[in-house]
Parts: structure tokens; sequence; C-alpha cells
């Protein structure tokens, strides 16, 4: 697109910049190639617990200024971490831009890590574990990675343990900082009313100091399971809490645009197989979803169903047989064609926003070193045959390459693993 560009600053930051001339706000990110996978053992969470840290004062500003500073504009901030990056990022209207961008630098070149700031988020992060821990829909997903990965980042929560947060010290985190908050993990982005020789300006000014280096390497993921596990937690909850996981592509194969889509058919919407099997035509659960999960080593679709114990055999022998359709039966025309048209429609709406810009464009960067074109994508989807689908689906949709994890209260443990043997 005529209005995306992409500048590497001598330093190696790499800064790229959507300009929508009718916007009247502008979203501001900074990116790092950092996040749960490069931790060690022992700071597991810290990348995490860095991405708190960055909204709790520097030199200049106080954790109170940094967030008045921008919302006295009607600005917002915020920040996530992920297994594989970690990103900062803010909207404000358009003749704000400086200021969104200063304090984001501010933040991202000056943390002041101050003693009493750690100790106190550290208490703040332990609450939050404890809620995930509390809470099973996210507890499952959580365990869930831990089968998949075991013994591996990827398996390990990013927000860590309370064990593990409560090791910390300032040291750590200013030496893991010093390690990966430096130029050649780092993508700047911005969508709205921007234009981009002033954000090439604003970004040499702001983050003209920042350390040089390389790429932060990644450990290679192990091998997914290639057999079916299941680990089951028994807890007095009113449903059954089950999500299960199936490998997939990385995020830079070819076949991600038909695995996309095979998300999309199983329970990616409303209108998936799933949804509407378990949900709508047999009323068994409350949610069923699906979605996929990819990096660029390696990728699973995850599914996640809440339900009542005594629908879980019923459920798993639909998805069983969505399972095998899928890999046997081509996808008749018009149900492939309705999910490309959701994947491209849903596209092309969120991309009036610029906030969801600024976050195709970073993430783009980051991990392709370009910006892939949205039109290109698109027509990559429209590309994709049912028979491609189908070969995805033979690769992917195995039940003993299944891994799973079962909350609630289930009272015959083999009962899963032997019924799943018995259907694949």
């Amino acid at each position: 697109m005529s209005n995306i560009q992409l500048t590497k600053l001598s330093n190696g930051i790499r800064v790229v910049t959507c300009e929508m001339p009718h916007a009247q706000s502008a979203t501001f990110g900074i990116w790092t190639a950092v996040g749960g996978r490069h931790e060690p053992q022992r700071l597991s969470g810290i990348s995490h617990f860095i991405e708190h840290m960055l909204f709790k004062g520097t030199r200049r500003r106080t954790a109170r200024q940094i967030g008045q500073e921008v919302e006295a504009v009607g600005g917002y901030l915020n920040a996530s971490t992920t297994h594989d990056h970690t990103a900062y990022y803010g909207a404000a209207p358009g003749d704000h831009f400086n200021r969104l961008s200063s304090v984001l630098c501010d933040m991202y070149l000056e943390p002041r890590f101050a003693a009493a700031d750690i100790r106190r988020e550290g208490s703040v992060i332990a609450e939050e574990i404890q809620m995930y821990q509390d809470e099973p829909s996210d507890l499952v997903q959580e365990l869930l990675w831990e089968e998949l990965w075991p013994n591996h980042a990827l398996g390990r929560p990013l927000t860590g343990s309370i064990e593990s947060i409560s090791a910390f010290k300032r040291d750590d985190f200013l030496s893991y900082r010093d390690t990966h908050y430096q130029t050649g993990n780092t993508v700047v982005s911005a969508a709205g009313q921007v234009r981009h020789d002033d954000v090439i300006a604003r970004v040499e000014k702001l983050l003209g100091d920042l350390p040089r280096g390389r790429r932060s390497r990644i450990a290679k993921a192990p091998a997914l399971p290639s057999k079916l596990r299941v680990r089951i937690i028994p807890r007095e909850t009113q449903q059954l809490h089950v999500a299960f996981a199936v490998p997939c592509c990385s995020l830079h194969s070819e076949d991600r645009y038909a695995t996309s889509l095979l998300n999309l058919l199983l329970g990616g919407n409303m209108s998936s197989r799933l949804f509407q099997e378990l949900r709508e035509k047999r009323g068994i659960c409350y949610s069923v979803s699906s979605n996929v999960s990819q990096y660029e080593d390696t990728g699973v679709i995850n599914f996640y169903i809440g339900l009542d114990a005594r629908n879980l055999e019923k459920s798993l022998g639909l998805v069983s047989r969505e399972f095998r359709r899928l890999r046997e039966e081509p996808v008749r025309t018009a149900e492939l064609n309705r999910a490309k048209e959701y994947a491209i429609g849903s596209s092309r709406m969120s991309l009036e926003r610029t906030s969801a810009q600024n976050s195709r464009i970073g993430y783009s960067t980051l991990f392709y070193g370009e910006v892939v074109d949205a039109e290109e994508s698109h027509a990559r989807l429209r590309a994709v045959t049912a028979e491609e689908v189908r070969r995805v689906a033979r690769e992917s949709l195995l039940p003993q390459k299944m891994t799973m994890t079962v909350i609630g209260a289930l009272p015959e443990r083999t009962m899963i693993a032997a019924w799943l043997k018995d259907s694949a």
C-alpha cells in the first residue's frame, strides 16, 4: 500500500508508518522482540514484570504523570506481553502525537526500576497470578501450554510464578532489559494522522540513545507431542473446562492461509461447525471456540469448551467427527467461500481503525521484516483451495496427536484417553 512506509535508521531501529489522511487520531507503538520464551527458568515472568515496570516512572515522569499526560487529551496507554514479543502502545488525537510519542519513548528508554516500585508491583502481579489460578477457563489454557511444551519456556506462564517473581532482584531487571531492549530488537510503528518523515524525526530524537544490539536469539521449540496426552485437574466446579490443541504450521509457513481458514471452519466464529453443532443444534455447551497460535518455529490450533460433565463424551465425539470430515471430505465451495469472506471482511473493517493498522504494521515488521500488504494477504486467502484445506486438516486434525487439559469434577480419569484413541 502506498500509504505505508518502512525505514531502517542508522542505529538499527525500524520505523514503519501508515498514513491515514481521514483519521482524527494517531496510534503509536514500540515493539520489542522479547517475551516469555526468551526467559531462563530462574527469570520466569520477568518480561511481563518489566512491561508493568515501564509504567512506574522514569527520570522525567512519575507513574501518575505518565498516565495523566496522555489521558489529559483523551488518549490512552497500554501494553502486552506474549511469548515472543512485548508491545507498548497508545493513541491520542492526531494533534497530540508529539506528546504521545514523547511519553512512550521516555518509558521505553529510561524506566526507573525503583526498588520500592518493584516490591509494590510484585504484589500486584502476585494478585494477577492468583486471579488466573482462580479462573478455570484461564488456568486450563495455561496448563495446556505446559503440556504442549514441558520443560521449555513456551510452556511456562507469562506471569511467572509467585516464587519466581518474588526472587527477582533489581539487577535482574536492569541486566535483562539491557540485553534485550536495544535497537536490533526494536520496531516503532505509527498509524493515523501521521507523516512518515515526522515520525522518523521523532524517533531519531527520542530513541537516539537506545543501546545498539542485534536481534535476540530464541531456543528452538521442542517437537510437539506425537501421542495423545490428557491431563485432568480435579476441582469442584459447576462446569468442566476443556482445552485441547493439535499441531499446525509456524507463522512463516505458506500453509498459514489455509490453516487460518481451517480454524474458522472449526470454531473461529458463530458460523463454525463446532459452534453450530455443539451449541446451536444440540445445546450441550455455552462456550466453544478455536484459534490459531503461531510462532516463528511452531504452532497449534487450540480449542476451548465449557460444558457439563455429562456432555463431555458426546461433545468430544462431535469434535472427532468434524476432524474426520475435514480430513476426508473436501469443504463445500459455499462454506469455504463464507470463511474466506469472513476473514477478508473482518480484516478490512478492522483496518479502518488506527489501532488495528498500527498493530498490523508493527507485528508484520517485527516478524517478517516487511509489511505484508493487506490486499496481498486477502488474495492469498481467496486462492486457498478445498484440497489445500483438506491437506492441512490431514496433517493437523488427528486425535492421536491431541494434547488436552481438563479442569472439573470428572469421575473417570481414563475415559477420555481410551475413547479418543478409539475415535481416531
